[in-house]
């Protein structure tokens, strides 16, 4: 069986590959790439080839880490996002270098970089949760009771943010964290609370506490340990789904029949009772 293409990188047409897979695949004449650092200086859509017109796989959040692993003619790049190993191309245009000094988190939603410290300031960056800024070496500004911290998105301009949108989250519970996402818009391949896919919305509010799920529904059942009757946290699966139990029978989930985030109750009504027989298991994540 060929190497999972959704995670290790190679390409049968241009026979192109990264140095990892050296001596694993079949066949001759394969160019091998070593990965290089960069970063996400916005939020990018990865996509399944490099053209615009190409469906989304994922996306990667401002100032994720990644790899390039090689680059086509047309300023399309086939990169990974480090935090998941998910492979995808984007615009070479969006990739720059990390930047050295002190990370930090957003934990807002959704959130904006500011030209200066102040709301009626023009916006200059978009973030979200799970997004990483750098610190900047000037001082906090204080205006209206509200605290601004310099910060800058990797290649980006200086700007600012409200200290609010860095606040930590207040309780370890992804439920309740998924709960925050009620009718964000469904998004296939989206990983924002400007727009995400079902197993986007669990990755994320697991990894806002550190952790960490692979991309895919099919993936995410793979790696969590499989437990008979679900509880509060624990993930529910069905064909191509995902969803993050708020007990033993309401279900949160980002969902493509409304479109939207919502909450079932598995069994009860037409669509409920359509998740029920679909179920296929139900996982739990274990330190």
């Amino acid at each position: 069986m060929p190497p999972d293409s959704r995670v290790h990188a190679y390409d049968l047409t241009s026979r192109q590959a990264e140095d990892a897979l050296r001596g694993q695949l079949e066949g001759e004449g394969w160019t091998y790439f070593l990965p290089r650092p960069v970063v996400a200086a916005a939020r990018l859509s990865l996509r399944a080839k490099a053209r615009a017109d190409a469906g989304q796989v994922t996306e990667a959040l401002p100032g994720e880490a990644m790899e390039l692993l090689w680059e086509d003619a047309h300023g399309w790049a086939y990169v990974r996002t480090l935090h998941d190993r998910y492979l995808g191309w984007t615009l070479t245009e969006g990739l720059t270098q990390a930047q050295s000094g002190e990370v930090l988190t957003v934990t807002a939603l959704r959130a904006h970089i500011y030209a200066g410290p102040k709301v009626s300031q023009p916006m200059i960056g978009e973030l979200c949760l799970g997004a990483t800024v750098n610190r900047r070496s000037a001082e906090v500004v204080t205006e209206g009771g509200r605290r601004w911290v310099p910060v800058g998105l990797p290649g980006g301009a200086p700007g600012w943010v409200g200290e609010a949108t860095l606040s930590p989250i207040p309780e370890a519970d992804p439920a309740a964290l998924a709960l925050r996402f009620l009718d964000t818009p469904y998004v296939w391949g989206g990983r924002s609370a400007w727009g995400l896919d079902c197993s986007g919305l669990t990755q994320l509010v697991f990894g806002a506490f550190g952790q960490p799920l692979p991309r895919d529904a099919d993936q995410q059942q793979e790696f969590l340990n499989v437990v008979e009757r679900p509880v509060r946290g624990d993930l529910a699966f069905f064909p191509g789904h995902v969803g993050l139990m708020l007990d033993e029978r309401r279900m949160v989930h980002a969902n493509a029949t409304q479109m939207r985030v919502t909450i079932e109750t598995l069994g009860e009504g037409d669509y409920g009772q359509q998740l029920a027989v679909g179920c296929t298991g139900f996982g739990r994540w274990d330190a």
